[in-house]
């Protein structure tokens, strides 16, 4: 029997509202791919997770641990992008596993 997956809990703020949403590892492929599909976010992950176009970028408001990437494009994406800082990241490039648990971000649009 195989056991139960640990439920991992997200905080997403966008336009003014926080949303706790509930997932678990490999529900989906990236934080991007989950607000997708959680929250209407207009204009958001043009590029489909390539990490090329920079319009899924969340600020990192707080994390327990360091988040696990696929850091495909991701360096390059934010040098070009003017709002890019330390806590600035792409959410198309972040992998949703255990260490997200608590994790609170907010879309940057």
């Amino acid at each position: 029997m195989q056991a139960p997956q640990k439920i991992i809990t997200i905080s997403v703020c966008y336009d003014g509202e926080c949303h706790e949403i509930h997932t678990y590892t490999n529900e989906y492929r990236s934080l991007m791919m989950l607000i997708y599909d959680r929250i209407y976010t207009e204009s958001f992950g043009e590029c489909l997770g390539m990490g090329k176009c920079g319009t899924c970028l969340v600020e990192i408001m707080s994390s327990k641990h360091e988040l696990s990437c696929y850091e495909r494009n991701e360096d390059m994406t934010l040098l070009r992008n003017i709002k890019a800082k330390e806590n600035i990241r792409l959410s198309c490039q972040l992998v949703i596993d255990e260490k997200m648990d608590g994790l609170v971000v907010k879309v940057l649009s």
